[in-house]
């Protein structure tokens, strides 16, 4: 329990926790402003900048409020409480003589600075500095860094607040930022003048807040006051992290993030923020049909026509796949305009997962993402949540930081930019841990909340069912799922998967998974393919069947397709998504979409009134009353719909699948930057991985 104190603020007294700072204590219970540079807080305090300074009364000098506690206070001398003044006269000749140093080597970039406009340190010069100047010397200069093709820097304008480095080395976990030399000399700088190497490397733009780092692919290309705004969710990974799409004359020009405490705090990764230019570049804009080999610009009348004629057929030869980025509109209308057509070979897990048809908890991320920070004990299986989900692994970071965690990997060896035991990288090692083979063994069994991540890398093999059993063995031997705790967790990385599974886009009885159904297009017993998004297939075996693609990009599904069907991006549509814990979340329009494009579920309801099979919706939001109808998790917008007893399901099996190879587990991302449509049009990120190619050579050759 906090131990209160008692501090008067400006001529009223408070009682606070005695472990606020200063400024904790004036801004929650005062309500008064202070400003800072150096202060971040999700960061440790550093204390540069001293632009919160305040007065305590009695004091021999001004104190920074960022870095005194309430504790640190005596009483006066008559025992009363400590007197704090954050509008003094004191205060205000403190603030100025410290912008007015902060200011003696800025130059005067305002006018050309991409900063400009949203500059903290325009503000608070505005705010608390002089109206003159008395520096005449010249400016010192400082060499601009080389650090990607990210972030720009323009070093002159730095002010040492070290937030960029604080954040690389504390969160991002990669220490690539320092500040060299001393004084007048001081500098921050790339310890080996190269790109940063961190997935998080964006962060720094935010933080920076004086326009030394700034985004390289926006760089000049609008002021804010320019822009249009709207909150979105990411659909780069399962995270569903929290968005800003900010854009202009109908062009997304930037992406920045919202903070959510329970999602992505305030950070967001490089492909979130960066894919913006895949958005418009590679664009599907109008129906396509395949005629001797070719594709021709159709209209959409003679698509849908033809699309229906060839729906129309065997329902036991035609199949429907659902790729990584859809909508849970989209998903829910063709999952209905399948069933109607008797068709049962439908399925929403493209990399072939096994899993989902079971209870709900069976495939999510059940501690959630905030209360992995809650977990004492860490297994990690067949993953590299640095590439997966980087912002689940920056709340596995900061746990271990915090010395709350131990941590082990069964799975590939990688650098997850925390310390962990590696225990082998075969499923027979998951059940030597299970038999209490390892001292890790007895730490999992003897923590109170330990937690087991799984991920893609173990979810689609032909053994999953025998891993999940020696998961299973070691759950009944420790806390892994008790009535107050559920650690069992599912990292998937695919942004549509847990919607997918949800409304159980899955293989019907007789029906045919994704890698049935790839078997059988090859062999030509699958005649008719839908594929809404899906472009993580062998493309190579669906020669023999007729494919109907739906997208937004011409990537991979593109190539192969018979029909072209234009769908929206996820910046073109008002979509509900759900992230990797069961969140539901709702996506909105940034632009419009491009060409000749439609939203998704709105093409497929056409595409019934072809059939004969007209979908009981017109709108979305009569297509949402269904879908929240038929499956009631999907109303909680903005939560997790929890089970009534969350000891009472079994989440994984009792038998052992004795055919097992014992193959070592591999993880499915190799390439961070190029993991879906848009990503792979982006020519940002296209340079991001090339430039990683190029760092990986190089410590090869090392």
């Amino acid at each position: 329990m906090s131990n209160f104190r008692k501090i008067n603020i400006d001529g009223t007294e408070y009682e606070v926790p005695g472990e606020y700072t200063l400024m904790q204590a004036c801004e929650e219970a005062a309500g008064a402003e202070i400003p800072r540079f150096c202060y971040h807080e999700r960061l440790s305090v550093a204390g540069n900048c001293r632009m919160c300074l305040v007065e305590w009364v009695g004091a021999p000098k001004p104190q920074a409020s960022c870095a005194l506690t309430v504790n640190d206070l005596r009483p006066n001398r008559d025992g009363t409480p400590a007197n704090i003044r954050t509008n003094s006269d004191t205060v205000k000749k403190a603030r100025e003589g410290v912008m007015e140093f902060l200011l003696i080597n800025h130059p005067l970039d305002c006018p050309i600075c991409d900063q400009g406009g949203e500059c903290d340190l325009q503000d608070q010069a505005m705010a608390y500095g002089r109206d003159t100047a008395r520096f005449h010397e010249n400016k010192r200069a400082v060499d601009d860094k080389n650090m990607g093709p990210l972030v720009n820097t323009i070093m002159n304008r730095c002010i040492q607040c070290t937030r960029c480095v604080r954040f690389i080395t504390e969160v991002a976990g990669v220490e690539e930022i320092g500040l060299a030399s001393r004084g007048e000399d001081a500098e921050i700088t790339t310890y080996l003048e190269q790109s940063l190497s961190s997935e998080l490397s964006g962060n720094v733009i935010d933080l920076c807040p004086v326009g030394a780092l700034t985004s390289k692919p926006y760089a000049f290309n609008a002021r804010p006051w320019e822009l249009e705004s709207v909150e979105s969710v990411d659909l780069m990974d399962a995270v569903g992290s929290n968005i800003r799409i900010d854009s202009r004359a109908g062009a997304v020009l930037r992406i920045m993030p919202v903070i959510n405490d329970s999602i992505n705090e305030e950070w967001i990764t490089d492909k979130a923020r960066f894919n913006w230019d895949g958005l418009s570049r590679q664009r599907l804009d109008s129906p396509y049909i395949r005629e001797n080999g070719k594709l021709r610009v159709a209209k959409w009348d003679e698509a849908l026509s033809l699309a229906a004629e060839k729906l129309s057929g065997d329902p036991s030869k035609i199949a429907a796949i659902v790729g990584d980025l859809c909508d849970a509109e989209s998903m829910k209308a063709l999952k209905d305009l399948m069933s109607s057509l008797d068709v049962k070979n439908i399925d929403c897990r493209q990399d072939g997962m096994t899993i989902g048809s079971d209870q709900r908890e069976s495939y999510l991320f059940n501690s959630t993402i905030n209360g992995i920070e809650d977990s004492d004990a860490i297994l990690i299986i067949g993953s590299n949540p640095r590439l997966e989900a980087s912002l689940v692994n920056t709340r596995i970071r900061k746990s271990w930081l915090a010395g709350k965690t131990t941590i082990a990997l069964v799975g590939e060896f990688c650098d997850l930019t925390y310390d962990f035991e590696h225990l082998g990288t075969k499923p027979s090692d998951v059940l030597k841990l299970s038999k209490g083979k390892s001292g890790f063994s007895k730490i999992f069994k003897e923590a109170k909340r330990p937690s087991v991540i799984i991920g893609a890398g173990a979810l689609n093999r032909k053994d999953t069912n025998k891993i999940l059993s020696y998961i299973n063995i070691l759950a009944s031997k420790s806390n892994l799922i008790t009535d107050q705790w559920n650690g069992y967790n599912v990292l998937h990385n695919a942004a549509s998967r847990v919607a997918g599974l949800d409304m159980k886009f899955l293989p019907e009885d007789g029906g045919l998974c994704t890698k049935k159904i790839i078997e059988y297009s090859k062999s030509g017993d699958i005649e008719t393919l839908f594929l809404l998004g899906a472009d993580e297939l062998e493309m190579s075996n669906l020669n023999s069947t007729f494919v109907i693609y739906q997208g937004s990009h011409g990537d991979s599904g593109a190539h192969i397709a018979d029909i072209i069907l234009p769908g929206a991006s996820y910046a073109e549509k008002n979509g509900i998504y759900v992230n990797l814990e069961g969140r539901v979340q709702i996506g909105m329009p940034a632009v419009n979409p491009k060409g000749q494009a439609k939203e998704d579920w709105s093409i497929i309801r056409a595409l019934s009134g072809h059939l004969g099979k007209v979908l009981p919706y017109d709108n979305i939001d009569s297509l949402r009353s269904k879908l929240f109808q038929d499956h009631p998790s999907f109303s909680g917008i903005g939560y997790i719909a929890k089970p009534a007893n969350p000891k009472n399901f079994d989440v994984l099996p009792q038998k052992v699948n004795k055919a097992s190879d014992d193959v070592p587990f591999v993880n499915p991302i190799c390439d961070f930057y190029m993991t879906n449509p848009i990503l792979r049009s982006s020519n940002v990120m296209a340079e991001c991985s090339s430039l990683t190619d190029s760092l990986d050579m190089t410590e090869a050759a090392e």
